[in-house]
């Protein structure tokens, strides 16, 4: 049998043929993990965010993105160094809880922090996204595999 030489087209092409199911596979997953962060985000907090944000509210719309920029990055950190699908799943469905329970305890800790976001009192938002933007990181660092 004659095997492709390795980096002639028709080895790209094999590789690709195997890699990119898997890659597809692994990425829709990881959008899909990451819209159901968000849409549980939005079912836990106090505020209808859209009405807010179509309403021109910063705060709302800052607070909601940087949610979703929190959930992303340990869900990265997650699809860059998990080859199984499997795996990606379960430790993508404790990064997103992990991240889901931050908001719960930082709006706790802030109080009448959906207040503030509903009167678009930007301090509020700026302090809630830098403290799930923070443990998104901490949430990253500890999902890489040993």
């Amino acid at each position: 049998m004659n095997e492709p030489v390795p980096g002639t087209f028709a080895a790209v092409l094999g590789a690709l043929g195997t890699g990119l199911p898997n890659l597809l596979l692994q990425f829709l997953l990881t959008l899909a993990l990451l819209a159901l962060g968000t849409a549980i985000y939005m079912a836990l907090t106090p505020f209808n965010e859209r009405r807010l944000i179509s309403g021109g509210n910063s705060s709302a719309a800052l607070v909601l993105g940087g949610t979703v920029v929190a959930l992303a990055i340990p869900l990265a950190s997650l699809l860059a160094t998990t080859p199984v699908a499997l795996d990606l799943l379960v430790w993508g469905l404790v990064a997103v809880v992990l991240q889901l329970v931050t908001f719960q305890v930082a709006s706790r800790l802030l109080g009448a922090l959906g207040k503030m976001i509903e009167a678009d009192q930007i301090a509020g938002a700026i302090l809630l996204v830098a403290i799930q933007l923070a443990v998104a990181l901490l949430n990253a660092a500890a999902m890489v595999p040993a």
